[in-house]
């Protein structure tokens, strides 16, 4: 059992490491060499240039002007000066919300912090019943701060139970003002945008095939039977695996080619030769550049050849389509309400915001659905228990005299008291930190798996996963393995009827290792997020052994988003943390504080310059953290219920039995008021917007914004290098032909121009392939290999930067 001194062991250890990531990162950030990892987000919005580009030789990586150096913290309070309007307009509402957490959680801990150690740690000080405890019990003097040091059937119980009562209450009323809160910033925030593809556009899945009939005609014939006032167009779905293979394959020869034309450039007097072979390891040698187009050329010709044969085969389209409306007030009618009879068919929903598209589980069928998830949920189940097996031997080290006993060989080891302060401040946190590392990336592949068509329900749903697995391994693995090796000689040597007031004790005696853990991940982790050491480190080696042009180093800055998946989890771990032992051991609290003040100040600090979301769901995970730290509040009753009958305080713990239900219908109400706002779109606030747009724009204009809106990125890329025509024929543009009569028809756009071209990204994973493209006919165009190097070089840069983030999840 660690003790105070370990403790304080740890504590120097976690401040003089995150201070050491602080002072580290305070000077790097200034060095002009690393200038694209720590402002990233300035870059991508054009509003910083590279200050490497002037000065001398030295002057472009190091920073020769000695006065930043005196003002190098002047970073910490330029993170406090965006207001939160600005945060919204400069990095979205997702980021805005997120930083609202960690200020909830000091407008729920703070308060409650100061009046647990005012009030209840001097009541858990005078108990003195761990004094007087049998020897073979370990306790340390923290678990004296503690619940456990009442003596049993104490009327101090009844001061524990009054607290669980005024922070439960206290935690309520602050989470009732922050879910208004984010509501209202949720409807204002989509109030005030502007025309956008996804409130105009339903996503159908499991469209019934109609024999003679194709997938396009059957989608266009029911809208129009049932939604004939405001039925727009629609996008059909192809599938498109093969050719998203000979794109990426396409792209690499690409830059390949770019590299070895600007090499050329630069050495005139010598043309760049490699060999054939693996690598250029071995094989006849060529001249680099005449190869490369060779293979180009070979590759367009079979390009064209894969995009003629998905349009052309009947069996490569799938199910399910984009169907735009003409309102707004239409699209939320189709969203909301159940388009047949039969309820497994004509599934309609809000169709993602383009760029959050998840296209390869578009064609998942829905039976197919119906199987994965349970099969899923079963192997999550697994996963979870099988990491019982190293969170137990984690918990192991954190209680070194309990397992000397078992284990008495270690006692040569443990009798240094460096080595033991170590081993039980700081490397038990360490480790389950490790452990937990690959994780995310896991649940995330299993989520993919289950079927989800938007990259933001994916995130969310391993989130839950990753949530789940904490709960129950990282926090009920924790108490329960722990109390095992803890307590185990004392179970062997007392009789059964000792063995449930042991259990009883032990729980919060597991606090000194929430503590250790709260100093790893939340001091010395969270300062490691803002030094980027990872980040930094991959981009210098990408930039010395990989990047051969601009593309490639902007490829090589992305620094992606807010990691949600593995993020929010851990936020909602420090919630869980700091409700159930705010009662029964209080001495967490202010850790708990100090990882929120921290943890705001850095994310604040990341959101403004360094992070950039690839996508906005418009704070749609409000509702599940709201849930979870209800989730919370039940779990800290239950656990003070079962705590206190091991105290034989029979007395006092039936007061808490009303607890549990206040709390659930609270969440009920709360459920009831909010919640729509996260799951629904007002007919009314529709409507008002459609007004709006009414007076200033055409529908002829909704039309060509629509058309091209949702179709695949991986087919406009390839028109882009010309090197295909597209011909669009009257039959294949799924748009209700205008009245002749109708002077608003927008006249027919050129035959060059596809209705259904994209404008955003979806290719965002490395490891999956795009599947889906949109109905169009295709011609090969006669010199379509014969165009300029510079049009190679921005070929499908918005794919493909989307898929170095493949390796943050």
């Amino acid at each position: 059992m660690a003790t105070l001194g370990d403790i304080g062991v740890s504590a120097v250890i976690n401040i003089l490491t995150a201070f050491a990531f602080l002072l580290a990162f305070a000077l790097l950030r200034i060095q002009p060499i690393n200038d694209r990892v720590y402002f990233p987000k300035w870059y991508i919005t054009g509003k910083r240039t590279n200050p490497r580009s002037g000065g001398g030789v030295v002057g472009k990586f190091v920073n020769l002007n000695f006065k930043t150096y005196l003002t190098f913290l002047n970073w910490m309070p330029q993170s406090l000066k965006m207001s939160e309007d600005e945060i919204i307009s400069h990095a979205g509402l997702d980021s805005a919300v997120f930083l609202r957490i960690y200020t909830l959680g000091l407008k729920i801990f703070g308060p409650i912090a100061l009046t647990a150690l005012l009030v209840l740690i001097p009541v858990n000080v005078s108990g003195g019943t761990l004094f007087f405890l049998r020897r073979d019990l370990v306790v340390s003097n923290i678990d004296k701060l503690s619940i456990s040091n009442i003596r049993p059937k104490s009327y101090k119980f009844f001061i524990h139970i009054s607290m669980e009562y005024l922070f439960t209450f206290w935690t309520c009323y602050m989470l009732y003002k922050e879910y208004g809160r984010v509501a209202s910033m949720r409807l204002k925030f989509l109030a005030s945008q502007g025309k956008r593809a996804e409130q105009f556009t339903v996503l159908v899945r499991n469209v019934p095939r109609v024999s003679g009939r194709s997938i396009s005609d059957s989608i266009e014939n029911f809208f129009k039977r049932n939604h004939p006032d405001h039925y727009l167009s629609h996008q059909a779905v192809y599938n498109a695996n093969k050719f998203a293979r000979l794109i990426r394959k396409r792209d690499r020869l690409q830059n390949w080619l770019d590299y070895n034309q600007l090499k050329f450039e630069r050495h005139s007097e010598k043309r760049p030769t490699s060999k054939k072979g693996f690598l250029g390891l071995w094989g006849k040698k060529v001249d680099s550049i005449d190869f490369y187009k060779g293979q180009i050329k070979e590759l367009d010709k079979e390009l064209t050849m894969e995009r003629q044969r998905i349009l052309k085969d009947a069996k490569a389209i799938i199910p399910t389509a984009f169907v735009s409306f003409n309102s707004r007030w239409g699209a939320a009618v189709c969203a909301q309400t159940q388009q047949s009879k039969n309820p497994t068919l004509w599934l309609t929903n809000w169709a993602p915001e383009p760029r959050d598209v998840y296209w390869k589980n578009l064609s998942i069928p829905f039976v197919s659905l119906s199987i994965r998830k349970p099969i899923i949920s079963v192997l999550v189940f697994a996963l979870v228990f099988f990491y019982m097996i190293p969170i137990a031997f984690v918990q192991s080290l954190a209680n070194l005299e309990g397992l000397e006993r078992v284990a008495p060989f270690l006692r040569p080891l443990i009798e240094w008291n460096f080595v033991k302060s170590f081993l039980q401040g700081f490397l038990p946190g360490l480790a389950l930190k490790i452990f937990l590392y690959i994780l995310p990336a896991i649940l995330m592949i299993m989520s993919k798996i289950e079927g989800h068509v938007a990259i933001s329900v994916l995130e969310r749903r391993t989130a839950a996963k990753y949530y789940y697995f904490m709960l129950v391994n990282v926090f009920l693995g924790s108490i329960v393995t722990g109390t095992a090796f803890q307590q185990l000689h004392a179970f062997l040597h007392q009789s059964a009827t000792q063995i449930p007031r042991n259990i009883g004790v032990s729980i919060p005696m597991k606090a000194t290792f929430f503590i250790t853990y709260i100093m790893v991940d939340g001091w010395a982790g969270i300062a490691s997020e803002i030094l980027r050491l990872k980040p930094l480190v991959i981009f210098h080696l990408k930039n010395m052994f990989i990047v051969k042009t601009e593309r490639d180093l902007e490829r090589a800055m992305n620094p992606g988003g807010v990691d949600f998946p593995e993020t929010l989890p851990s936020l909602q771990l420090y919630f869980l943390l700091g409700i159930v032992y705010m009662v029964v051991t209080p001495i967490l609290l202010p850790f708990i504080l100090v990882f929120f003040a921290f943890a705001y100040f850095v994310y604040r600090h990341q959101v403004i310059n360094v992070y950039n979301q690839h996508y906005e769901s418009a704070a749609a995970f409000w509702p599940h953290v709201h849930g979870r730290i209800i989730a919370s509040l039940l779990i800290s009753q239950l656990l003070l219920m079962g705590l206190l009958s091991t105290k034989k305080a029979a007395n006092s713990t039936p007061l808490l039995i009303v607890l549990p239900i206040l709390t659930l219908t609270f969440h009920k109400y709360c459920k009831n008021r909010f919640e729509p706002a996260f799951r629904r779109y007002p007919l009314e606030e529709a409507m008002n917007k459609d007004m709006e747009d009414r007076a200033s724009e055409s529908d002829a204009n909704l039309k060509s914004y629509l058309a091209d809106a949702y179709l695949h990125p991986i087919f406009n890329s390839f028109e882009e290098v010309e090197l295909v025509e597209v011909r669009v024929e009257k039959s294949q543009v799924h748009i209700p032909s205008p009245s002749p009569s109708d002077p608003s028809s927008p006249s027919p756009r050129p035959a060059y121009h596809h209705e259904d071209e994209p404008s955003y990204d979806v290719n965002r994973y490395e490891v999956e392939e795009p599947q889906t493209a949109y109905h169009y006919e295709v011609e090969q165009h006669q010199t379509a290999y014969h165009h300029e190097v510079e049009s190679y070089s921005n070929m499908f840069q918005y794919d493909t930067e989307s898929n170095h983030h493949v390796y943050r999840y």
